[in-house]
């Protein structure tokens, strides 16, 4: 004898078939809406030089694909800037060479950038990235009077002026500075034209992507390790990991001076720096927003570090209120100056040993001279980037801590070297 269906078998069908709907139709939204939070892949840019006559394009897309690909696909190139616009002077031109029929340079200088970027160039003269970068390591001494002049004239030539070669990198000798000091203080290096630094550095040949030049990773070629830490500190940061979790959704190729929070709702170095954001327009001097020389051993203001502020702060502006920040930038200030006052009393700690003659005139020949520079090079440096750039590990362990740990180091080697001698230290 047949059965029929109960009523409660048949609300029991009726049920498991409703949340079957349910579940494929939120399966359904949950896969659109990841298929929305998935940026869309972005397409190759188009060649304009495909066909192209002009003799260098048809030579170099042979002999060189990569270059012509990538220049193919720039704004340069749309823009119709010749490979001749960049590359090919007058005969007879500073560091130029004879080629099929062109004088022509291999790796154009600043001054023909400038031909066309005349204001980026005199923002970048008068930054850390041009002249000075180049003397840290190699003195002001073998500058030109030219060149000396406009050291001179930016605020970190007039900070230190007479800067001597780099001790570290006379040691290493040019076997290896080629590969470690050159391949970033270069940025700034004098070219035989009279100009001076390589824009190449930043604006990678031949793509000048803005996406490029504005992503992080771009300065961390640079600035990163111990002396300046500062990508790392960046990586953990507030700012960092918004970039980490969501950066792939920012506007990387918005026109220049048109960026709001909208296409970057959190600052990468750019932004900060050297970005057209707010009130604060574009620049090419990455200290003129700057307050401190946070880079020195016992760190003063800048000369005009006021107006400085004020930039940097119309860009801190677009996220944060007043209050933040002004909390922020006088307890950084104080803790600014707490940093130096622990490197001033490693001065301290150093002075009977130059007043006694009992350290040598030779750089680094002796484990206290590394002990001291380690202390405000590494760790005194580290600690104040940590701070402003908001990356409590750098500040503290990376920092702080460091400068104390060699700080007890410093004292015991003093005390060592003073008893040898037989002179009585200070409590």
């Amino acid at each position: 004898m047949e059965q029929k269906p109960s009523f409660i078998s048949t609300w029991r069908v009726l049920i498991i078939g409703v949340i079957a709907v349910i579940l494929v139709a939120g399966a359904a939204l949950v896969i659109k809406a990841v298929g929305q939070a998935v940026p869309q892949e972005k397409t190759s840019p188009v060649n304009v030089l495909t066909n192209s006559t002009d003799p260098c394009v048809v030579c170099h897309a042979k002999e060189t694909a990569g270059i012509f690909e990538q220049y193919g696909g720039s704004k340069m190139a749309a823009a119709k800037v010749s490979c001749q616009d960049c590359h090919v002077v007058e005969k007879g031109y500073p560091g130029s060479n004879e080629h099929e029929g062109y004088s022509v340079l291999a790796s154009p200088t600043t001054a023909r950038c400038q031909n066309c970027h005349q204001e980026e160039v005199a923002q970048f003269y008068q930054s850390r990235h041009s002249l000075p970068a180049y003397v840290a390591v190699w003195g002001s001494k073998e500058l030109d009077a030219n060149a000396t002049a406009m050291y001179k004239a930016i605020p970190e030539g007039s900070f230190a002026p007479d800067k001597s070669r780099n001790s570290i990198a006379a040691i290493e000798k040019p076997e290896l500075t080629r590969f470690t000091c050159e391949t970033c203080h270069n940025i700034g290096k004098p070219a035989v034209d009279g100009s001076a630094g390589q824009c190449q550095k930043c604006h990678l040949r031949h793509t000048f992507s803005l996406e490029q030049a504005r992503k992080p990773e771009t300065c961390n070629a640079c600035h990163i390790g111990p002396d300046h830490p500062q990508w790392e500190i960046y990586q953990e940061s507030p700012h960092g990991i918004a970039y980490a979790t969501s950066g792939t959704n920012w506007h990387w190729e918005a026109a220049p001076g048109t960026l709001k929070v909208t296409d970057f709702p959190a600052p990468t170095c750019a932004i900060c720096h050297m970005s057209g954001f707010g009130s604060s327009t574009t620049t090419h001097d990455v200290g003129d927003r700057l307050s401190w020389f946070l880079f020195s051993q016992v760190s003063v203001r800048r000369p005009d570090w006021q107006s400085n502020l004020g930039r940097m702060q119309a860009v801190c502006f677009q996220c944060h209120n007043a209050e933040f920040i002004n909390t922020f930038y006088s307890t950084a200030d104080i803790a600014t100056e707490r940093v130096n006052e622990l490197v001033k009393e490693a001065d301290v700690i150093m002075q009977p040993l130059k007043d006694n003659k009992l350290l040598s005139d030779a750089p680094f020949d002796e484990p206290i001279d590394f002990v001291y520079f380690d202390l405000w090079h590494y760790y005194g440096r580290t600690s104040k980037f940590g701070l402003w750039m908001q990356g409590p590990d750098y500040a503290q362990w990376h920092g702080a801590y460091e400068l104390l740990s060699r700080m007890s180091e410093l004292r015991s080697l003093a005390q060592d070297k003073l008893q040898k001698a037989g002179i009585t230290p200070e409590p």
